[in-house]
């Protein structure tokens, strides 16, 4: 039987660029989505030029495939449109006539002026389904501010909670290392979109859907933001320490640091039988997780003795034997090169005209019915222009040379 991807019936309008937008809508692609990247005539999304590394190096007619672009534009064609012409807004407007979704990451307002906002184009395709990231969404005091990962990382109270706590060396509010905000959104965004879909096969319409950098964030500081609805105390810096599970952080062992990450009672007390400290599972103070975190400061030195006394490969083997939560902390390179991570087929390498291998992070989801990560390399800057134009508008050659100026041609 031909495997038919979940999403191929799915057409993807992607006004989006830099990290939120285009990491909901790769995984719309990996998924077989057809995924329309507009991009600007000459420079494309701004991550084309976020290098070095560059897998294509930038030329002056081209500015390449940086490893930020590569990382989340998988699977997507790009398409060159001059937006700011009257000919680049008329064939906006044709394609979101063909398209299920639109996604973009324009400033509130920033679409109305070319007619290709969502009250404009929802007449065209009364079924457009319409997701619109900002940092602040469309309501609100905020709402007109530009919103920027990092800047969301503060505001959100995220770093707020990251780093080390005062009065340590080095203490100071700390971002996560990757855009987190960004993802967070595009990932929240894209589970709203697919709602969307659900609902719009069951009612038959489309539907507006408000994504801001801000609410996501906040939404995922979980247990820690009701930490603080419940006691009123606002939470601060606690390194690599846990608010609600102790012992549950990184410790130094006699050759590096590991990861101790013991979550219950049980757990607690195989750990100490292991390393010969019952005394410590059998003491009132620490034999419930609530008494381990009342007693920490009086704990976590005992512990950190402790590990000290072996190597961290020797602490992993002895504890995964013993159902005991541990594991080593991982470069990037380290990472790709663990059995575990090549056995789930996290490292991918497509081919592409453009270079002879790209290197890509695979998509995570699993279906046993087929594929979930497209092998369609990431584009150079509009190389699927015309593609697009004959096999989304029935576009000839003749059409598509009238459309140039449109093109930024």
């Amino acid at each position: 039987m031909t495997y038919e991807a979940p999403l191929s019936h799915i057409k993807v309008l992607d006004l989006s660029r830099v990290l939120a937008g285009p990491w909901a809508t790769q995984f719309l692609a990996d998924m077989g989505a057809y995924v329309i990247k507009v991009e600007r005539p000459g420079a494309g999304d701004d991550t084309r030029g976020w290098g070095p590394p560059y897998l294509v190096e930038p030329t002056g007619e081209d500015p390449g495939l940086s490893a930020y672009y590569l990382a989340c534009n998988r699977g997507k064609r790009s398409i060159t449109v001059d937006m700011a012409s009257p000919e680049g807004q008329e064939l906006i407007r044709r394609l979101a006539a063909e398209c299920d979704v639109v996604v973009e990451n324009y400033k509130v307002g920033g679409l109305a002026k070319y007619g290709l906002d969502y009250a404009s184009l929802s007449q065209v395709n009364p079924k457009l389904i319409w997701c619109s990231i900002t940092g602040f969404g469309q309501t609100g005091p905020y709402a007109k501010r530009a919103g920027y990962d990092f800047l969301i990382q503060a505001m959100s109270g995220l770093m707020s909670i990251t780093g080390h706590p005062d009065g340590v060396p080095g203490a100071e509010p700390m971002k996560v290392g990757v855009a987190i905000s960004d993802q967070i959104c595009g990932l929240y965004s894209l589970s709203a979109i697919l709602t969307a879909i659900i609902k719009r096969d069951r009612t038959g319409a489309g539907d507006y859907i408000d994504m801001a950098l801000l609410d996501t964030q906040i939404a995922t500081l979980a247990n820690q933001a009701t930490n603080y609805l419940v006691s009123g105390i606002a939470p601060t810096r606690m390194g690599n320490a846990h608010p609600n599970v102790v012992p549950y952080q990184v410790f130094k062992t006699a050759d590096g640091h590991m990861i101790l990450g013991i979550g219950n009672d049980g757990q607690f007390q195989r750990f100490c039988a292991v390393v010969g400290a019952e005394h410590l599972s059998s003491d009132p103070h620490y034999k419930t997780n609530a008494g381990r975190i009342v007693n920490r400061e009086t704990l976590i030195p005992q512990v950190a003795e402790i590990v000290l006394q072996r190597t961290t490969s020797d602490w992993v083997s002895l504890l995964e034997n013993h159902a005991v939560p541990c594991g080593p902390i991982n470069d990037i390179g380290e990472v790709f090169a663990d059995p575990q991570v090549e056995a789930r087929g996290l490292k991918r390498v497509l081919n592409s005209p453009a270079a002879p291998e790209v290197p890509q992070v695979g998509n995570p989801v699993k279906f046993a019915s087929g594929p979930t990560s497209s092998d369609r390399s990431p584009p150079m800057l509009g190389a699927d222009t015309d593609d697009v134009l004959r096999e989304v508008l029935g576009a000839g050659e003749a059409e598509i040379a009238r459309l140039a100026k449109a093109l930024g041609r």
